[in-house]
């Protein structure tokens, strides 16, 4: 489930960020996006506001699905609204997930430690 906050979020344009001209780093990303996962998850308001996003994510593959657009683009600012009040760690991991060039392997593993954090954090 949280492969649709990821995509929906790199679909997303989000805050401006200084683009770095190298790929970044696997091993890197990995934990930075582990630390991303440790901030959200020891902070009861932003798990919320991550829960919340995730349920917004959902909402707008629905909305693409059913070829709504105006519903989609307005879920769509929602999300955006909600990544920001993540962190400028969270940006920056989905800045940085958006310029990586990722094996299908490392891809996974990122997503798997935010899958972790849907199945302890977020009401199902």
């Amino acid at each position: 489930m949280n492969r649709l906050l990821i995509v929906a979020s790199l679909l997303i344009s989000t805050a401006p960020l200084s683009a770095q001209a190298q790929q970044p780093d696997a091993a890197k990303l990995k934990a930075d996006a582990q630390k991303v996962v440790s901030i959200i998850s020891g902070d009861e308001a932003k798990t919320q506001t991550y829960c919340e996003a995730r349920d917004i994510a959902k909402q707008i593959v629905q909305a693409g699905q059913q070829k709504d657009n105006e519903k989609a683009e307005e879920l769509a600012d929602k999300l955006t609204e909600q990544q920001m009040n993540l962190g400028s760690e969270y940006l920056a991991l989905m800045q940085s997930l958006r310029n990586a060039n990722l094996t299908p392997k490392d891809g996974q593993e990122i997503e798997s430690l935010f899958d972790e954090l849907d199945e302890s954090s977020c009401p199902h």
